[in-house]
């Protein structure tokens, strides 16, 4: 019998290769998204947004913050900003695209998987904690989970977004076919072979970077349970889609297909007792 998916949903011998190759490819990616693209200002960022809680003088964290842009808008509304990553370069332009003026935010060379390294941002600190666009980038989840809880204040909130597990696993594929409905209708979607069992593999986060990278698909099932085994529950959750566009007749887009949600964010809380 094969192993449980909980038992297979971690690739930490992946981790030192995957910081290697978003080294590689940081600058390339800063040059191209730089303050946003349709996806972050469409989709994630506004149900983001709608789902963190900022009180002026909040103290947020930002894991794995990649060249900073979320960071910035959260020290924007008024949050005190602790923002890492384990890529140097990403940390360089973060740093590089921050203002002067824009005090409200630190950056720290920092590793997600480490939970050594975790513990020393502090116990107890943050009002909340932020993960944009990452958990699908990091070898291993369980140790950002289990030490969340000792770095979140007891009301702190954890917002995080993905690529949703649901609609884009390995393998997954787009499809467009006619149907026989007699006025020549044509049906746009995805096609998925494997769902339930966690799976590493390369690809492009975005055409023609430098190198392929990790994604860790992980089904919700074990997307959550490693959370709730922490003592978070789920209260809020949105599945943002692309508003209709124009049909691009060469390629398949999110936006001929905007019934399908291609992101998840996810509020979770620690639990009461």
């Amino acid at each position: 019998m094969g192993k449980n998916p909980k038992e297979q949903s971690e690739f930490a011998q992946h981790n030192d290769e995957q910081r290697g190759i978003l080294d590689s490819n940081a600058e390339w990616w800063d040059d191209r998204i730089g303050d946003g693209n349709d996806f972050q200002r469409e989709l994630i960022d506004p149900a983001t947004e709608r789902l963190i809680r900022i009180e002026p003088g909040a103290t947020v964290l930002d894991i794995a913050c990649g060249a900073g842009r979320f960071g910035r808008r959260m020290a924007e509304l008024g949050a005190h900003v602790v923002a890492f990553d384990f890529s140097e370069r990403f940390l360089q332009r973060a740093g590089e695209r921050t203002p002067p003026e824009l005090t409200g935010i630190e950056y720290h060379l920092i590793d997600a998987t480490d939970t050594e390294q975790l513990l020393g941002l502090g116990a107890h600190r943050f009002d909340g904690a932020v993960a944009t666009m990452c958990l699908m980038d990091m070898a291993t989840i369980e140790p950002l989970m289990s030490t969340l809880p000792e770095l979140l204040k007891p009301e702190g909130w954890f917002v995080f977004s993905i690529i949703h597990p649901c609609f884009q696993p390995s393998g997954f594929s787009k499809f467009a076919e006619a149907t026989q409905d007699g006025e020549g209708t044509i049906r746009r979607g995805v096609k998925i072979s494997s769902y339930l069992t966690p799976t590493a593999w390369k690809s492009e986060g975005i055409v023609g970077q430098p190198e392929l990278q990790f994604y860790f698909h992980r089904p919700l099932s074990v997307l959550f349970e490693t959370a709730f085994k922490h003592g978070f529950v789920i209260d809020g959750f949105e599945e943002p889609r692309l508003a209709d566009g124009p049909i691009d007749g060469k390629h398949l887009r999110w936006r001929s297909m905007a019934d399908i949600p291609p992101v998840l964010v996810v509020r979770m809380r620690r639990a009461r007792t």
